[in-house]
């Protein structure tokens, strides 16, 4: 009997084998088979590959004792794989846990995740029972809801109650947030209400933590899974509900390796399983507001903050008038305002979206700018390392070079980071406890843990971030932020900046004031009349997606075109550019599709490799990746030559 079996590696069609096993084989099976020298685990797959190559047909070595791959889940990798141009096996093998599956018996190790519902009664608001009878009304057939809520307003006890109806009726649910870092405070909020430990997949998990969530997520005895974006392609048994919380987040979005947008993955997966899936944001992506409009999407929401607590005053100080002290980065008037709230006990955070101590260095006498040497971008200064840092392939060197005239450089450090501001409040508040809150801080899970404990105690008084700390944090006593350097400005390469920059500020503001107190956030810059400040000040951001929107339609962008963009790399520039351009003469030409470029990518070089890019634009409504699979199989890639596709890329640096 020929078996046609799926492996997860770089092929997009899966090998007939013959079966001689006793047991017999249905799609979705879990199998051992030959495959070059070694012996690897496989699916068997519903379609065969047909050839008229004549080869040898190898036999299935045995069929593997665990749940198989339901019908729906092959259905989805199947559609993933079309839609971003992945090869089917590639697409499996995220599905699979490492090389091999778990086949001991782990009923021991599911105990600790099994869900016992405390005592504890959690009161819901008005606003929560509305916008929880809305979603429980739809159904339990897919549907896309979306649950809007200013931040602070309880959107998670919402979906918690909707998750339980669920669970109650035996089924399994998937909650994808979009940090790491976020799951320890959640873990805690998840605890509370469901009596068990949360099952975490993401790619901080252990490798035996995943071992037992992967097999307890099969045999359906984990019911309820958070995790980040590869948490998408666990295999459940009887999922009944997906939800996405901030799904607004470009962190969804999975640039390297297999390119793919998780919340856009997670509807389709929805579709397929027949289920509900909910959306949970303070401000809606442009996607989705879109698709509320069209009425493609359902939407309820909380317009009042927990407790009643009030949404923070906005204060703008215009940095071409403001009064700083030479050296310094933080205005004399934002100095007297916070000083106000640290005296009345409340915690405060200044932001600012740049790690390190300063985000590049110059020589004053030679001009000497400190660059990477395998990347096109500035090094960044990191003074808690003493070293200079490249962000995008972790490049290291020491801050030490001579001029012309053997003399060492007289170093100028240009603009603030983190680090930087933290210096110069250590000087301006000697006795208060300051913590810098940034991915470098926070690369341990017990560093992030101890670091969020110590901030919900008040053992910290100033917190100094980036854009982690907008994502779903909860501090009770912070009641003022400040944005160190508002600048709205947009880089000509992110189409995306002004939604990223409205989005980010809201979620920042909404980390202050929530439990009632009143609160400010205090924007420093030198574009005091941007209409993204603006939006802000008015809480009108519904204002801005509708400008968006038109904006967007004008110049033929998402959501109402699609991009697909073919990133080529190598380590010559003019080999890549000239196996660009032969690209292109390849891909299809239709007369409503664009073919941008080539053209070098903004950040040229990359990890020592140079880039180019071509982009296609073609109507949201015709799947161009059809044709373009075809075109690009055809397309013999040359050593050293790299070419990767991104369908619906958000980066295009």
């Amino acid at each position: 009997m020929k078996v046609p079996i799926l492996f997860p590696k770089i092929f997009d069609y899966p090998f007939t084998y013959k079966s001689e096993i006793k047991e017999s084989l249905k799609p979705g099976d879990f199998v051992k088979a030959p495959f070059g020298k070694n012996e690897i685990t496989g699916v068997v797959w519903p379609h065969e590959q047909k050839t008229e190559k004549k080869f040898i047909i190898k036999k299935i070595s045995k069929k593997i004792n665990i749940n198989k791959l339901n019908s729906t889940m092959i259905e989805f990798l199947k559609w993933f794989s079309k839609y971003n141009l992945v090869p089917l096996g590639m697409s499996l093998k995220m599905c699979l846990l490492n090389k091999d599956i778990v086949e001991k018996n782990l009923d021991k190790e599911f105990c600790k995740f099994k869900i016992r519902f405390n005592d504890k009664k959690f009161l819901l608001n008005e606003d929560q029972r509305k916008s929880l009878t809305f979603i429980r009304n739809i159904g339990n057939n897919y549907n896309v809801t979306v649950l809007e809520g200013v931040t602070g307003s309880g959107k998670t006890l919402v979906y918690f109650e909707r998750i339980k109806d669920l669970f109650n009726k035996g089924h399994q649910a998937l909650i994808l947030l979009p940090e790491i870092a976020l799951t320890n405070q959640f873990s805690r909020r998840f605890k509370e209400f469901f009596g068990s430990e949360p099952a975490i997949w993401h790619s901080g998990t252990t490798k035996k933590n995943k071992s037992i969530i992967w097999k307890g997520i099969t045999e359906g005895k984990i019911k309820i899974v958070i995790g980040a974006r590869s948490a998408l392609f666990l295999p459940f048994k009887n999922l009944g509900i997906i939800v996405v919380d901030e799904e607004h987040d470009s962190s969804y979005k999975q640039d390297e390796g297999v390119s793919y947008n998780a919340r856009d993955m997670a509807i389709t997966r929805a579709s397929i399983e027949n289920i509900p899936i909910n959306l949970i944001t303070s401000i809606p992506s442009v996607e989705t507001f879109n698709n509320i409009i069209s009425k493609k999407y359902h939407v309820t929401k909380l317009t009042k903050r927990y407790k009643e607590a009030s949404l923070p005053k906005v204060k703008i100080i215009n940095l071409h008038t403001a009064e700083i002290n030479k050296g310094s980065w933080i205005a004399n008037q934002t100095i007297n305002e916070v000083s106000k709230y640290l005296f009345s006990g409340d915690q405060v955070l200044f932001f600012l979206n740049r790690r390190g101590y300063a985000p590049f260095v110059i020589c004053k006498r030679c001009g000497y700018k400190f660059q990477c040497p395998n990347c096109a971008v500035n090094l960044n200064y990191h003074k808690k390392i003493n070293k200079l840092l490249c962000h995008y392939c972790g490049y290291k060197s020491l801050l030490v070079r001579n001029c012309k005239d053997k003399v060492k450089c007289d170093l100028q450090f240009c603009g603030p980071g983190v680090e930087r501001i933290f210096a110069e409040l250590r000087k301006i508040y000697p006795e208060k406890k300051i913590e810098i809150f940034s991915s470098d801080t926070l690369k341990k899970n017990e560093i992030a843990s101890d670091l969020l404990s110590k901030v919900e105690k008040k053992k910290i008084d100033i917190l100094i971030g980036t854009q982690l700390l907008s994502k779903g944090f909860h501090f009770p006593r912070l009641n003022c932020i400040v944005v160190v350097d508002g600048n709205f400005s947009s880089h000509g390469y992110d189409l995306r900046s002004a939604e990223k920059n409205i989005q980010l500020y809201y979620q920042l503001s909404g980390r202050a004031g929530r439990e009632g107190n009143i609160s400010t956030i205090f924007f420093q810059t030198y574009t005091p009349d941007d209409e993204i400040i603006l939006n802000i000040s008015k809480n009108d951001p519904h204002a801005f997606l509708k400008k968006e929107l038109l904006l967007r339609k004008e110049k033929k962008l998402p959501p109402f075109y699609r991009l697909i963009s073919l990133i080529i790399s190598g380590k010559n520039e003019n080999s890549i550019m000239k196996f660009s351009q032969n690209i292109k003469s390849h891909l299809p030409k239709l007369s409503t599709v664009n073919i941008l470029g080539p053209v070098f990518a903004p950040i040229t070089k990359l990890k020592k490799k140079y880039r180019c890019r071509i982009l296609i634009r073609c109507p949201k409504n015709l799947f161009i990746q059809k044709d373009l699979s075809r075109s690009l199989n055809k397309i013999k890639t040359l050593p050293g030559i790299k070419l990767e596709v991104d369908v619906d890329p958000i980066n295009f640096s």
